[in-house]
This record gives C-alpha cells, structure tokens and sequence, in this order.
C-alpha cells in the first residue's frame, strides 16, 4: 500500500530522545529553548514560542492579541476545523470568507466586505503548503488596524516573494506526524514583538511570570524537551524534505493526466504539505475508489466545511453560502507526495490515474 503520509524518523530523532530520558530533563527544559531558537532562526522572527498542538498555537497567539468574547476573526472555512475553533475557544466569532478556486486559500477580494466594527483579527491559512497574497492581505489589516494571524500549520518553509511563512504577522504551526516536521505532537508560535512573545509564555505556563505567582489565567501548553529533541532533528532536514516533496510534485504535475494540478503561483514557493488534485464531472469517489484497489491512498481535505460542520450549525447558527468553498469540498483529492515515496510509487501512482482517466 503506497500511504497517504508517512513521517521520516531516523536515528538522529532516536538517539536524541534517548539523550533527553537520561538526562533526567523530562519536561520544558533546554532543548525546548534551542528548538525555539533554531525555529524563529529558520522563519526569519525575532522569536519561536513551543506548545502542546497547532491548535494550542493558534489559541495562544490569538489570546496574547487580546482576541475575546465579543470579538470577530475572518478566516476560512476550507481547512481543518482546528482553525476555526481556536477562534471559538477565545470567546470571539470565526467570520468566514471563501476561497480563490485556483489556490484553495482566502480570496483577499472577499475580506473588506466581511469587515465590521467587531473584527479584530485577519486569520489566512496557508493550505496543503501554499502561502496565501499576503500583500493585499497585510494592506486590509494596515488599513483597519486588524491584528494578522497567520494558520501556518501545513506551510513549513513556505515562502511568498522571499518571505517564509510565520513572519507577516504571527505565525503558528503544527509538528503532528504527518506534517512536513514532527516532534510527535508539538506546535509553535512565530513574532516580531518581545510585548506578544512575553504574553504568549505567560499564557503557556499557568499565567506564570515567576514559579507559582499567577498574574493571570493561563494554561498547561508547554511542549517537553522530548517533543523537542525530535524537532530539533527534524528541523534540520525540514530542506531536505521539502525537496523531495516538491519534486514529487513536479513530477506528478508533469505526468497526470485527467485531473487539475495544483498551482504554484509566481512567487511562491509551494512545499506541498499535501499534493491536492481537483477531479471534475463528478469523479472524485470514483477514482479515490479506483485508487484504493489499486493499493495507493488518497484522502479528501475536506469534505465538509466548517461552516456546514453541523455543530457549526446546530450551536453557532451558521448560515452562510461559500460557493467555491463548498464546490471545492466536492472535487479536491490529496495523492501522495511524502519524502517517503520512491520512483516506483511515483511511477505507479501516475500510471493508475492515468489508467483511470483515459
């Protein structure tokens, strides 16, 4: 079975976990602090805050901006409901916008129109490893002084004419296994500002300042150095690895036929967290069925937006039309694209589309 991911542990990761266990250093400790250094280093900040998740991330980095009950924060619908429910987590509202068809992310168009005088905060989502027009982006927030969140989640290493994901506004990210790095579970913060940065630790460690004075209410999000020991390697190979997945996509752009590629617009550099195929007439579950008896995964991000999520509905009252949104959920299909894969599992995932297109 060629999978849908694959995460690339090698000896470095081993003997640096096992490093940390007999170091007696468990918990939050140096190796979190060097991951945190070699991470802002990587994105180009100023500074990197480690936590539990992407979606611990997200909800620190929202929380250090002062995003509250009462609040509204646009963003997509067309990603993990992760994105959005760190906005709900605050107390504010998730207002969504859709999406250019062409790239999956938010339609810069679209945003001036959902701004009221409740928005505090532009949240853009650089899907499948593609980052999104952060200039007119940045333009609307410079504009109505709105706080710019970036869900970097997917986007390790990505970059928008120069400039690596994480560093327009905040960044946050996730380290869960099937992303391009893993420290096994792990997210981290990206910013500029030592007032956000100081905020975010704060609300990371019990709303701590010194051990045990709590100035205000904080949270158990702190990553362990044995998460970060992984990191740290992973971090390492993060070029490497997004190489091997760009090359694997030129080569599936190159050779698939039937179906539409995904696009790398100019100045962009897509490091392909997932390679996301559009199947049109119809035929997405006809050929993700094909490709399953064939032995070669195929997953769908995301079948259901979030604002049709039925909890999103039944509890939130969501009532709103996305058409590119929502004709996307219906004909986008990930293939492999993983370091893990070989010319035989490229060569044989292009021949079995092929095969099912002609």
């Amino acid at each position: 079975m060629i999978s849908m991911a694959k995460p690339q542990i090698g000896e470095e990761e081993k003997k640096a976990v096992l490093e940390v266990l007999d170091s007696g250093i468990i918990a939050q400790g140096p190796r979190v602090k060097a991951f945190e250094e070699a991470f802002a280093e990587m994105c180009g900040t100023r500074f990197a805050i480690a936590t539990t998740s992407g979606t611990t991330a997200l909800n620190v980095a929202l929380l250090a901006n002062g995003i509250g009950p009462g609040d509204e924060v646009i963003t997509s619908a067309f990603t993990f409901i992760a994105s959005a429910n760190s906005i709900l987590y605050t107390g504010a509202k998730p207002v969504f916008v859709d999406i250019d068809a062409r790239t999956y992310n938010l339609d810069p168009q679209k945003i001036k129109a959902a701004i009221t005088p409740r928005t505090k905060a532009i949240m853009p989502v650089h899907l499948y490893g593609l980052m999104c027009d952060m200039d007119p982006i940045m333009a609307i927030a410079k504009e109505h002084d709105l706080v710019v969140i970036e869900d970097a989640c997917q986007s390790h290493g990505a970059e928008y004419k120069g400039a690596k994901a994480g560093t327009f506004g905040m960044g946050a990210f996730s380290l869960y296994p099937t992303k391009n790095i893993t420290s096994g579970e792990g997210g981290m913060i990206t910013t500029d500002d030592p007032v956000v940065d100081e905020k975010c630790r704060v609300i990371r460690q019990h709303g701590m300042r010194r051990r045990y004075y709590h100035d205000e209410l904080g949270y158990n999000f702190r990553m362990t150095d044995v998460h970060a020991a992984i990191g740290l390697e992973q971090l390492k190979k993060l070029g490497k690895f997004n190489q091997v997945r760009r090359s694997n996509a030129a080569f599936l752009s190159k050779n698939l036929k039937g179906v539409v590629s995904p696009l790398e617009p100019e100045g962009n550099v897509h490091v392909y967290h997932q390679y996301t195929v559009r199947v049109p007439d119809g035929r997405r579950e006809e050929l993700k069925s094909f490709l399953q008896e064939q032995g070669i995964g195929s997953e769908v991000y995301y079948p259901v937006p979030i604002h049709q999520q039925s909890f999103y509905v039944a509890d939130y009252g969501y009532d709103v039309q996305l058409p590119e949104t929502e004709q996307a959920a219906q004909e986008v299909l990930s293939l492999p694209v993983h370091p893990g894969l070989t010319q035989d599992d490229l060569d044989r995932i292009v021949a079995t589309v092929n095969e099912w297109a002609e």
